[in-house]
C-alpha cells in the first residue's frame, strides 16, 4: 500500500507545539505585571484570577484537542478547524481578523522589546530598534521556519534561567518605599483580571503550525495541554514566592521591575523578558503567514498569496505581507489603542473553537469520532468563559471585533463562496429543528402563537407567479412557505424530479423568495393534490393554509370544489387567489379592501392576512379598508362603532366604511365599491356537514361569477380549528 507523500517540516510535539505555545504564554505580563496583580487584589484573589484564566484556556485546549483528533488538521490552525467545522464564511470572518491580529502582534511584541532596550540605552529610538529587530526576525522566518524554531530553544533556555534566578532570589535589591511615595489606588478584581488574562492566551501558536507537524492529531493535544499545565504551575508558584519575599505590598503597586529586584541574578530576568518578547514576535511571525496561506488556498483572497516555496512549501508571499503589516504597526508608534482589539480576535477564535467542539458532540453526528474525547459541557463552558472575558477586558473593543468579523462574514455570504468540504452547520440546524419539533409536538397553537404555514399549489412558477408572489408577501418573516407542483406519474423519474425541484428553487432564489419546494408524483392532478395536502408536513409542522389558483376549465369545477371541501374538513385554511384585472401602475394611495361579514369565522383570518400583506415591502404603504354592507340605515352607527372597537382592540391600522345596500344588488355593490382597490379579500361560506360537493359548487361558482372583474381577489375560508376572530391581534 502506497503511503501518502508528506509535506512540510514534520515537526514533533515539543518543537512544533509545546515550545511556541509556552513561549507565547510566558510573556511580558508575567515579568512586568504579576507584582501589580498581587498588589491590587492580594495573594488569594491572585490565585483565583490565575485559576479562572487558566481554566478558560484549559477548556479551550481540550476542545482543540478533540477537534484536532477528529479531523486531518492541515495548515491554518484555528482558521482551518473553524472553517471546516462552522463553514467557510465563519472561518473567513475569524481567519482574516486573526491573521491581522497575529501580524500586528509582531509589531506589538517588538515595540515592547524596543521600549525595554531604550530604557537601558536612552540614546536609541524605539522605532529604529523596532525596525532593525523586525528585519532580523523577518530574515530568519523568510529563510526557514526550522531556523526560527531553533532560535526559540535559546529563548526557552533564557526564560527557564530567569525563573530559576527568580525562585533563588532573596529580594536583596528591593529598596523600601519612603513614606512620601504616592501609591496608586487599588483596582478591583475584574479590571485586574482583564489585565492578567492575555498572559494565558498563547495556545494558538502551536495550532497555527499544524501544516508542518509530523503527527498533528497527537502533537496538538499533548503539546497544547502540556504548555497550559506548565504555565499554570509557574503562575501559581510565582505569587506564592513573591509574598514570602516582599513584605510591603505597596512596592508591587509602584515598581514594575520588582521581579528583577527579587531575583538572585537580575540580568537573567532582563534576558528572559527580552526573550519572551522576541519569542512571541517569532511565534506570531510564523503563525500569521500560515493562517493567510490557508485562507488564500481556500479562495477567500487571491490564491497566489498562498503559494508555497521550496520542499517545505514556505509561505514567503504571506510572510512578506505579514512583514509589511508589522512594519506599519511599528511606524504607527504605540499600539496600546489596538492591543485590546487584538486580544478580542484571539478570544473570539477561542470561543468558536469551543463551540465547534461542543456542537460536534451535541449534534451526535456519526462522523464525530475524536480519539481525544471531551464532554460537550466543558467545551460550552470554555466558550462562555471566552466571551465573558472579552466583555470584562473591554466592551468597546469587543464590539469592534464583532463588527469587523460580522462585516467579513456578510461579504463572504454575498460572494457566495462554495466550500469543497462539509461542515457542522447542517447538523447544528438539524439539532435546533429536532429540539423545536419535540417542543411543538407538546402543545397546540392558539391565537397568540399562530403563524401562517402556507402550501402553494402553483404548478410551474412561471405560469402562476402571482400565487407565489402573494404567498411570499403574506409569509415573509412570519411563517413558512412551500411551493408545490404535481408531476404526472408517467413523467416521473428520480433524476427528473430532482432537476425540476432544483430549477424551481433556483428560480425562487433569483427572485429572492425564500421557500421550500416539493415535487409530488401522482397519477392525476386532483388525486395528487389531495394526497399531498393530507400527507405533507412533519409532526406539528404541517401546512395550516392551502393557497390555490382558480380553476380555469369548467369540467374541473366540481373536483376543485371537492378539494376545497376536503381541505376544510382536514382543518386547514383555504385561500383561492384570482389574478383579477391586469395590474395598473402603482399608486401612492394604494389600498386593500377587506369585506367584513358578521357570519362565519373568516373575518379574523382575513384581517390577519391583510395585516401581513400590509407589512410586506411592496404593500407597506397601502391602507387597509374594512368594508361591510348594511340593509338598514338604522344599523349604521352600531355597525361602525362595533368595527372601530374591534380594530382598536386589535391595534390594527385600518379605516371603516359602512355601505348601505340591499340583498339583490349585494355583489354589484361589492364590485362597484372595490373597483379602485389594489387587492380585495372576500370570505367564503363554510360548507355545511350535510352539504354535497355539487350543492356547495353552485354557491362557489355563483360567488366567483358575480365578483368577476374586480381587482386581484383572495377568497378566504378559515378553519374552525382556531378562533380566528382574535388571531389578527397577535400581529399588531
Amino acid at each position: 500500500m502506497n503511503k501518502a507523500k508528506k509535506t512540510g517540516y514534520q515537526f514533533g510535539t515539543f518543537k512544533g507545539v509545546f515550545t511556541p505555545s509556552i513561549l507565547t504564554i510566558l510573556g511580558v505580563i508575567m515579568y512586568l505585571r504579576f507584582g501589580w496583580v498581587i498588589g491590587n487584589v492580594g495573594l488569594i484573589k491572585t490565585l483565583i484570577i490565575v485559576t479562572i484564566s487558566s481554566l478558560i484556556t484549559f477548556f479551550t485546549a481540550l476542545s482543540v484537542s478533540a477537534l484536532a483528533t477528529n479531523m486531518k488538521v492541515k495548515g491554518g490552525g484555528a482558521y482551518y478547524i473553524i472553517s471546516r467545522s462552522l463553514g467557510i464564511e465563519i472561518g473567513a470572518a475569524i481567519g482574516l481578523p486573526l491573521f491581522l491580529a497575529q501580524a500586528l502582534g509582531v509589531s506589538f511584541y517588538i515595540t515592547g522589546f524596543a521600549e525595554s532596550i531604550t530604557q537601558i540605552v536612552p540614546t536609541l529610538e524605539i522605532k529604529e530598534v523596532g525596525i532593525i529587530v523586525l528585519i532580523v526576525l523577518f530574515v530568519i522566518a523568510f529563510k526557514s521556519a526550522d531556523l526560527a524554531l531553533k532560535a526559540q530553544y535559546l529563548i526557552l533556555v533564557l526564560i527557564v534561567s530567569s525563573l530559576v534566578s527568580f525562585f533563588m532570589g532573596t529580594g536583596g535589591n528591593i529598596v523600601p518605599i519612603s513614606p512620601d511615595t504616592i501609591v496608586p489606588e487599588k483596582e478591583r478584581f475584574w479590571p485586574v483580571f482583564a489585565v492578567f488574562f492575555p498572559a494565558v492566551t498563547g495556545i494558538l501558536s502551536g495550532l497555527s503550525m499544524s501544516g508542518d507537524l509530523k503527527n498533528p492529531e497527537k502533537a496538538i493535544p499533548w503539546g497544547t495541554l502540556a504548555s497550559v499545565a506548565s504555565s499554570y504551575a509557574i503562575y501559581m508558584a510565582i505569587p506564592v514566592f513573591f509574598v514570602q519575599i516582599v513584605r510591603d505590598s505597596r512596592i508591587f503597586l509602584v515598581d514594575s521591575m520588582i521581579m528583577y529586584k527579587v531575583a538572585k541574578w537580575g540580568q537573567f530576568i532582563l534576558a528572559g523578558l527580552w526573550g519572551a518578547a522576541l519569542s512571541s514576535a517569532i511565534s506570531s511571525l510564523l503563525s500569521a503567514p500560515r493562517t493567510l496561506q490557508a485562507i488564500a488556498r481556500d479562495g477567500i483572497i487571491f490564491r497566489f498569496i498562498g503559494r508555497g516555496f521550496g520542499k517545505n512549501h514556505e509561505p514567503r508571499i504571506a510572510i512578506l505581507l505579514s512583514f509589511l503589516i508589522a512594519l506599519a504597526g511599528i511606524l504607527a508608534g504605540s499600539l496600546n489603542i489596538i492591543a485590546s482589539v487584538l486580544t478580542m480576535f484571539f478570544l473570539t477564535a477561542y470561543g468558536l473553537l469551543n463551540l465547534s467542539a461542543g456542537f460536534g458532540k451535541l449534534i451526535g453526528s456519526p462522523s464525530w469520532r475524536p480519539t481525544f474525547k471531551v464532554h460537550w459541557g466543558l467545551s460550552f463552558a470554555g466558550a462562555f468563559g471566552c466571551f465573558a472575558a472579552m466583555f470584562m477586558i473591554s466592551p468597546g473593543a469587543t464590539f469592534i471585533a464583532i463588527f469587523i468579523s460580522s462585516a467579513v462574514y456578510i461579504l463572504m455570504k454575498r460572494r457566495g463562496l462554495k466550500a469543497r468540504w462539509g461542515d457542522m452547520k447542517y447538523g447544528i440546524v438539524m439539532l435546533m429543528v429536532q429540539f423545536g419539533l419535540y417542543k411543538l409536538a407538546g402543545g397546540k397553537p392558539d391565537e397568540i402563537t399562530w403563524r401562517p404555514n402556507i402550501l402553494v399549489l402553483s404548478g410551474a412558477p412561471t405560469s402562476r407567479w402571482y400565487l407565489i408572489k402573494f404567498a411570499h408577501a403574506i409569509s415573509h418573516g412570519y411563517g413558512l412557505l412551500t411551493v408545490a407542483s404535481i408531476l404526472p406519474e408517467k413523467h416521473v423519474s428520480g433524476q427528473r424530479s430532482e432537476d425540476m425541484e432544483r430549477t424551481i428553487s433556483n428560480y425562487l432564489k433569483e427572485r429572492k423568495v425564500q421557500a421550500l419546494v416539493k415535487i409530488y408524483p401522482a397519477d392525476d392532478l386532483m388525486s395528487g393534490v389531495s394526497s399531498l395536502i393530507k400527507g405533507y408536513g412533519f409532526g406539528p409542522v404541517e401546512p395550516n393554509t392551502v393557497l390555490l389558483g382558480e380553476t380555469e376549465e369548467e369540467k374541473n369545477v366540481l373536483p376543485f370544489v371537492g378539494l376545497i371541501k376536503m381541505v376544510y374538513e382536514n382543518k386547514r385554511n383555504v385561500v383561492i387567489v384570482n389574478e383579477g384585472q391586469p395590474p395598473r401602475s402603482i399608486k401612492k394611495d394604494r389600498h386593500i379592501d377587506v369585506w367584513w361579514s358578521q357570519k362565519g369565522n373568516n373575518a379574523g383570518l382575513i384581517l390577519a392576512l391583510a395585516h401581513l400583506l400590509n407589512t410586506s415591502p411592496l404593500w407597506q404603504k397601502s391602507k387597509i379598508k374594512m368594508k361591510t354592507i348594511i340593509f338598514s340605515e338604522g344599523d349604521r352607527i352600531d355597525t361602525e362603532n362595533g368595527l372601530r372597537s374591534f380594530i382598536e382592540q386589535g391595534r390594527l391600522d385600518a379605516e371603516v366604511e359602512v355601505i348601505l345596500g340591499d340583498e339583490q344588488t349585494l355583489f354589484y355593490t361589492i364590485k362597484n365599491q372595490s373597483r379602485d382597490a389594489d387587492f380585495v379579500f372576500i370570505g367564503l361560506r363554510p360548507p355545511a356537514p350535510e352539504e354535497t360537493v355539487g350543492e356547495y359548487s353552485k354557491y362557489y361558482s355563483n360567488l366567483v361569477q358575480k365578483t368577476s372583474g374586480v381587482p386581484p381577489t383572495a377568497y378566504v375560508l378559515a378553519s374552525e380549528d382556531i378562533n380566528f376572530q382574535k388571531i389578527f391581534s397577535s400581529f399588531s
